[in-house]
């Protein structure tokens, strides 16, 4: 029973890194209708934000101020990357999806390759608290300290955009300018301005999920974001294109079945169920492409 509650603790750290990678892609596309590819560069710049940060702090800091000031970094940098990203290159294409994708792409090729350029291919160690390496005993199983931060870090930023999207004015217009533009800009409501905003509610989710994710993986590198956007993209379809809620219990099921494989199946065999279980719900549910809603 022990083993079993490592086991589901551990998927569902996973799992939470996933929706904090996927919730950005899935808020975008929901209530914008983009498909940004280029969510991995700012993952990327997130991570690297952050490593930056907390290599320049003095060492006389604590490792958990300094990340936590790293974390509060990332979250600007993204949301200001997301922004810039929406006001120069996605806005003017709003109505044409192919130079979207076009945009995105070579967006984060050419992110990936300034990364190169200015901090080398090389993987980069980051540094990481004492206390996230330890375990913390519960229910007689030792839990890994990480996973548990990083459950409870994907379940504050669910509920804090469910309750963003359904409770406050802000969402209300976003959700009321999606459904009517042109009705919501006669009300004199700038929709321009609140879209980009979304945009950058997107960049510093995904800027979160990249710091986090280097302190899982425990270094941060170039090509890392792309890895974490496959996921991201096999989440958000799962889910459903575009729902926060679907996206939420498809990373749960994701991580969860890709730590039971690699563990009772073998090492290596969770990234193949992830891909049958995608493939299995493409054929049952192949309305899953088609978008949602948050």
């Amino acid at each position: 029973m022990n083993e079993f509650t490592l086991i589901l603790v551990t998927g569902l750290g996973l799992g939470a890194l996933y929706f904090l990678a996927a919730s950005g892609l899935s808020l975008i596309y929901g209530l914008m209708g983009v498909l940004n590819f280029a969510h991995s560069a700012f993952m990327m710049a997130g991570s690297y934000a952050g490593w930056e940060v907390m290599r320049r702090l003095p060492d006389s800091m604590s490792v958990t101020l300094r990340l936590l000031l790293a974390i509060l970094a990332a979250l600007v940098v993204g949301a200001l990357i997301g922004a810039v990203v929406e006001v120069t290159l996605i806005r003017p294409l709003y109505k044409h999806h192919i130079q979207q994708v076009l945009v995105t792409v070579g967006l984060s090729l050419a992110a990936v390759a300034v990364a190169q350029a200015v901090w080398s291919a090389d993987p980069k160690p980051m540094e990481s608290p004492e206390w996230m390496s330890t375990t913390t005993e519960l229910g007689g199983a030792l839990l890994p300290n990480d996973r548990l931060v990083f459950v409870a870090v994907a379940l504050a930023l669910f509920l804090g955009l469910l309750a963003l999207l359904r409770y406050t004015r802000l969402g209300l217009i976003i959700r009321a300018g999606v459904e009517n533009r042109t009705m919501v800009e006669a009300l004199g409501i700038n929709v321009r301005s609140t879209f980009t905003i979304v945009f950058a509610m997107g960049g510093a989710a995904a800027a979160l999920a990249g710091i986090l994710y280097s302190q899982y993986v425990g270094a941060v590198s170039p090509a890392q974001g792309g890895s974490l956007l496959i996921y991201a993209f096999i989440v958000v379809v799962i889910g459903g294109m575009g729902s926060l809620v679907g996206t939420a219990v498809a990373a749960v099921a994701v991580g969860l079945v890709q730590q039971m494989a690699n563990y009772y199946a073998a090492s290596g065999a969770g990234d193949l169920s992830v891909v049958l279980l995608l493939a299995i719900v493409l054929l049952l549910r192949p309305a899953s492409m088609k978008g949602g809603h948050a």
